[in-house]
């Protein structure tokens, strides 16, 4: 059985530093290895221990459960006290976050996207560096949705006649008003062997 896939984390600020090195350290001391502090664990420390809010006030920030936020920040505390022991260098990036900001999406490769820097326009998508990007209108994908869910065709295996699906009557049951074969529905996969 696989795991529950990983809910998005909503961060409210990048940190401002990307990281910290330690110094002064002894003379034949071993270099350590790098911590590698996930961005939402830099957010749960800044909430819980900057913010001084509780665990279940953090936890409707960052949009998880209280539990999750838990194991968030007892993961960072960790983290955290092993770079301090060791005398780690810690890096902090990556992590399945989003940012509390506007979202955008690109019109040359479709992907949707937020960005960090709230005060700075979006010049261009972050995957493939088009400069054809818009503001993401949820409104307008759900209307497209609907649109598409309304249009549906169904299609003959036999002589390849669309028709209009009728709601609640699969297309595997309807017979084509053409030749009488089986119709399937238009688009997927059972459609493409035909």
């Amino acid at each position: 059985m696989s795991p529950r896939p990983v809910r998005l984390r909503k961060i409210s600020n990048p940190p401002l530093v990307s990281g910290f090195k330690p110094y002064g350290t002894m003379k034949g001391t071993p270099v350590a290895d790098i911590v590698f502090l996930h961005i939402e664990e830099y957010e749960a420390l800044r909430l819980c221990d900057f913010e001084m809010l509780n665990h279940h006030q953090a936890s409707v920030i960052m949009d998880v459960s209280r539990p999750t936020l838990t194991r968030i920040y007892a993961r960072a505390r960790q983290k955290i006290a092993q770079a301090l022991v060791r005398g780690s260098q810690i890096i902090i990036e990556g992590g399945k976050i989003y940012f509390d900001s506007e979202w955008y999406t690109c019109e040359a490769c479709g992907c949707y996207f937020n960005d960090p820097e709230k005060k700075e326009a979006v010049r261009s998508c972050p995957l493939c560096k088009s400069s054809s990007v818009a503001p993401w209108d949820e409104e307008a994908v759900r209307q497209d949705e609907f649109i598409g869910q309304c249009n549906d065709f169904c299609v003959c295996t036999v002589c390849r006649h669309e028709a209009s699906h009728t709601p609640g009557i699969p297309c595997k049951e309807e017979k084509c008003p053409r030749c009488g074969g089986q119709m399937v529905r238009k688009g997927t996969p059972h459609s493409k062997k035909f």
